[in-house]
């Protein structure tokens, strides 16, 4: 049986692309995108919450995205990886 990373790993590899693993307890969704501030709760019903310490507005989903998109592009040394303002299906 052919699982979901085995065929994402198969599309990068043909498309000369890095899939990257961050751990799967990383708080992507509890820190804070702006300033790094990670809460210690975090109910799943909460979409969108502000950051007790810079005050900034966070989506979960974007928020964890950009926090995900971070840690993997560190992981490999990319240092600090900005969205583009054009999305690129990959």
């Amino acid at each position: 049986m052919v699982t979901f990373v085995q065929i994402l790993e198969w599309i990068a590899k043909n498309k000369n692309k890095l899939v990257v693993f961050i751990n799967q307890w990383y708080p992507s969704s509890k820190t804070c995108s702006h300033c790094g501030h990670v809460l210690e709760k975090l109910d799943l019903s909460v979409r969108e919450w502000r950051c007790p310490s810079c005050q900034s507005i966070n989506g979960r989903d974007e928020n964890a995205a950009r926090n995900i998109q971070t840690v993997g592009a560190s992981t490999v040394s990319l240092g600090d990886v900005r969205q583009s303002q054009t999305a690129i299906a990959v």
